[in-house]
C-alpha cells in the first residue's frame, strides 16, 4: 500500500501560496476563499488563511551548517531535486544550504531549502540511495 502524508498549515495569501506551489510543479486540489489542497509529488498539504503564525524554534546545526528546526519537505529522485534547484535558483529566489550532508556514509543526501510566501521552509531532499532514508 502506498501511503501519502497530510499536513494543515495556516496561510497568510491563498493566491501567492497557490502560485508558489504551482511554480514549483505541485498540482492543486481542492480549494474555497479561505483554503486550498495542494499535490506536492503525491502528499496533501492544506493551506488554511490565518494571521502570521509566529513559532519561536532554534536553529540546529548538523554537519556545520545551520538548519531550521522547523521545516517539511519532500525527498525527490536527484534528477528532479537538480530541475527543480535550477528553475528556483534561475528565478533568484533565495535557497537556503545548497549541501551534501553525511558524504559517503550510509544517509548521504543533497538537499535545499527554500521559503514559501507564508515563510515556511521547504526542504528538498535527493538520497544518494534511496534505501537510506530510515537506515542508521
Amino acid at each position: 500500500m502506498q501511503t501519502s502524508f497530510h499536513m494543515s498549515l495556516p496561510c497568510l495569501n491563498i493566491k501567492e501560496t497557490k502560485g508558489f506551489y504551482a511554480n514549483i510543479g505541485a498540482s492543486l486540489g481542492r480549494k474555497s476563499q479561505n483554503w486550498m489542497d495542494v499535490n506536492l509529488f503525491g502528499h496533501q498539504i492544506t493551506f488554511i488563511k490565518a494571521e502570521k503564525f509566529n513559532f519561536n524554534n532554534p536553529n540546529y546545526v548538523f554537519e556545520g551548517k545551520i538548519l531550521p528546526s522547523f521545516h517539511f519537505g519532500i525527498i525527490l529522485d536527484f534528477k528532479t531535486w537538480e530541475t527543480i534547484y535550477e528553475k528556483l535558483k534561475a528565478q533568484g529566489l533565495d535557497l537556503v544550504t545548497e549541501a551534501t550532508f553525511l558524504k559517503d556514509k550510509v544517509g548521504e543526501h543533497t538537499s535545499f531549502f527554500v521559503k514559501d510566501p507564508n515563510d515556511y521552509l521547504l526542504e528538498f531532499k535527493s538520497f544518494k540511495n534511496s534505501a537510506d532514508m530510515f537506515n542508521a
